[in-house]
């Protein structure tokens, strides 16, 4: 190839690099399913979908929702009656993980029950000049639905919205609707089994839902920027998909979480039985949280949960007046270094001093206690007791 010709071919590489560098990526609307919407204050970008009645996510019953009772909710808190038909339940991808007025929620994915199966709309902003259009258009899907169901919303979600509605000058629509966040219900079933209670690791755990090419929420903002400056759709698809999952595994997870709380003999897992038994003994339901307890230590429980199990069990018996049951379960705490030792020789010494009136066996008891840690409380009580059993015991003429 002579210089003339190496040359020109040199200038045809250029010319088709430059032509690659302003041609850039199809667009936006191009890649993601969907439609642009036009509202009276401006345009946006709405994704369609539903997961028919027969489909299944995990091991949940996509079509089972429909069937949901209508006061299924009160088991979390009182004054959610609604039919399942008018819960929506919302979730939304941010530009930051802390909030605040700088913050934007620039995908913002609503789910709701219906006979078609559940069917979820995403408002997905292309630029900060389409939100108000986007939650002009939330807002008047919303207005459809009486209870909004979340997960970590009351802390997150809402709030941020909320901003974003004053910052647009828009009223905020979450006032007329009850919202209930799962997170809190959630926390109180499985904190006691799993190590974290994000919604992917209930998800995983409950429902059996096995994400496969996910995008880690932390790279999220990063991904948007990246949208913004290059106008490339195609690394937010995976986004979609991650918000669009995470709204229909709250919907199954909101059909299982209170049904633990109505009917709590249908828990199955040790460490669910003791976190659910903790909270019906909040809630005064004493028998039932001490059959929890009591089957929970029947199965298979780790050795710090099986303390924390038979702590709670000696309580409640003695709470219910039953104290030979308090009474064998700390001394089963006693036997052994656990946490609760010391706590459980110390009720022993109660016991002993008030109920059998045995100072002497109250007074070891409390020493028991000292040699496991000191305390102002204790030292009182085993002077007190050494005063007691000192005395002499006093006789009766015959």
């Amino acid at each position: 190839m002579g210089g003339f010709e190496k040359q020109l071919e040199f200038l045809r590489r250029r010319v088709a690099r430059i032509e690659a560098r302003y041609a850039g990526p199809p667009p936006a609307a191009s890649l993601l399913e969907g439609q642009e919407v036009e509202t009276t204050l401006g345009k946006h970008w709405e994704i369609d979908k539903v997961w028919p009645s027969h489909a299944r996510h995990g091991s949940a019953d996509v079509g089972a929702l429909v069937e949901l009772s209508d006061d299924l909710l009160e088991s979390l808190e009182a004054g959610f009656t609604a039919p399942a038909c008018r819960w929506i339940f919302l979730d939304t991808e941010t530009t930051g993980l802390v909030g605040g007025s700088g913050t934007l929620a620039f995908l913002i994915g609503a789910g709701w029950i219906s006979p078609r199966g559940f069917e979820l709309k995403q408002f997905f902003i292309r630029d900060h000049g389409e939100e108000p259009s986007a939650l002009l258009a939330l807002s008047q899907l919303l207005a459809n639905f009486d209870v909004m169901v979340t997960y970590n919303g009351k802390a997150f979600d809402a709030p941020l919205l909320e901003t974003r509605f004053r910052l647009a000058r828009q009223k905020v629509p979450f006032e007329r609707l009850r919202h209930l966040d799962l997170l809190f219900s959630a926390r109180r079933l499985w904190k006691l089994a799993l190590e974290r209670c994000r919604l992917q690791d209930l998800e995983s755990r409950i429902l059996g839902v096995e994400r496969h090419n996910d995008v880690d929420g932390g790279v999220i903002p990063t991904l948007f920027f990246e949208f913004l400056h290059t106008k490339d759709a195609r690394p937010l698809i995976p986004v979609l998909n991650h918000n669009a999952t995470d709204v229909l595994s709250l919907a199954c997870l909101t059909a299982v979480v209170p049904l633990a709380f109505r009917e709590p003999h249908q828990v199955k897992h040790a460490a669910e039985m003791v976190g659910l038994g903790r909270w019906l003994r909040n809630e005064g339901r004493l028998e039932e949280a001490l059959h929890l307890f009591r089957n929970a230590i029947n199965l298979k429980l780790s050795e710090d949960l099986v303390y924390h199990t038979l702590w709670q069990i000696g309580t409640i018996e003695k709470r219910l007046g039953r104290h030979d049951a308090a009474v064998a379960a700390w001394s089963e705490l006693t036997t052994i270094v656990n946490p609760f030792r010391a706590q459980a020789y110390e009720q022993l010494a109660i016991y002993y001093e008030h109920r059998e009136k045995n100072p002497q066996m109250a007074l070891e008891m409390t020493r028991a206690a000292l040699q496991l840690g000191s305390t102002g409380e204790l030292l009182k009580r085993a002077a007190r007791l050494a005063e007691k059993a000192s005395r002499p015991k006093s006789g009766r003429l015959i």
